[in-house]
């Protein structure tokens, strides 16, 4: 049984869709970051960076617990137990992880940007807007272009890549993109929404999460003094 400590955001979409994909037994503890879960001492003990997602696997290597934080080293972690979506050849491993590794080092980043200073930020600032926008523009371009060339991110097979990448654009509007302006991109995205485990995994949580602006008290927990704090 694996224990799934998350909230519904694209990272952790990321780990509730392989999830389902590969049928693991797993069990969700909600961690509400507005509220400041993430600050607990019991979460901290299993991701000191306080971020969702992070897992326990009660059965984990020796059959004893594992502990894992970081939602690519989970995703990683759960597609060689799983069996699948991660190739064991050398090429097409590589081919996986360099996917995998863009959408942790600019997808998620820079598009996290975008929404936080179009949805979040106090207004008035338009070169952050601007700036994070374009990034993501062109984020979307090197997506689509590569989706021109290939059925999938890593080349013929659906791979966790493809998994990492998808909660990302899922949310375009709010970063500030129109996904069926990338013909490419457009066509991989509706292929991976289609997709069953796909549907079950962005519904995990997804009543938890409420609509609307976040108070002052959610703001500070999530961008300001009470995520500054040493911990």
């Amino acid at each position: 049984m694996i224990d799934l400590y998350s909230w519904p955001t694209p990272n952790g979409h990321k780990i509730h869709i392989l999830l389902e994909e590969l049928g693991l037994a797993y069990r969700v503890h909600a961690v509400d970051i507005s509220a400041g879960d993430q600050f607990d001492p019991a979460f901290l003990a299993i991701s000191p960076n306080n971020r969702i997602p992070a897992i326990v696997d009660q059965d984990g290597p020796g059959g004893t617990p594992l502990s894992l934080f970081e939602s690519g080293a989970i995703m990683i972690y759960l597609a060689e137990k799983g069996g699948a979506f991660l190739p064991t050849d050398p090429r097409g491993r590589t081919a996986v992880m360099q996917w995998l590794m863009f959408q942790m080092s600019s997808v998620g980043p820079l598009l996290g940007q975008a929404t936080h200073f179009r949805q979040y930020a106090p207004p008035g600032l338009a070169y952050p807007v601007a700036k994070f926008t374009a990034d993501g523009r062109r984020l979307f371009g090197v997506l689509d272009r590569r989706l021109g060339e290939s059925q999938w991110l890593a080349g013929d097979t659906y791979t966790i890549a493809d998994m990492a990448v998808f909660p990302w654009i899922r949310g375009a509007a709010r970063r500030g993109q129109e996904r069926d302006k990338f013909s490419n991109l457009a066509r991989w995205y509706n292929m991976i929404k289609e997709r069953p485990a796909v549907e079950r995994g962005v519904a995990v949580l997804a009543e938890r999460r409420q609509p609307g602006p976040l108070d002052p008290k959610a703001m500070a927990v999530l961008f300001g003094s009470g995520q500054h704090q040493r911990r």
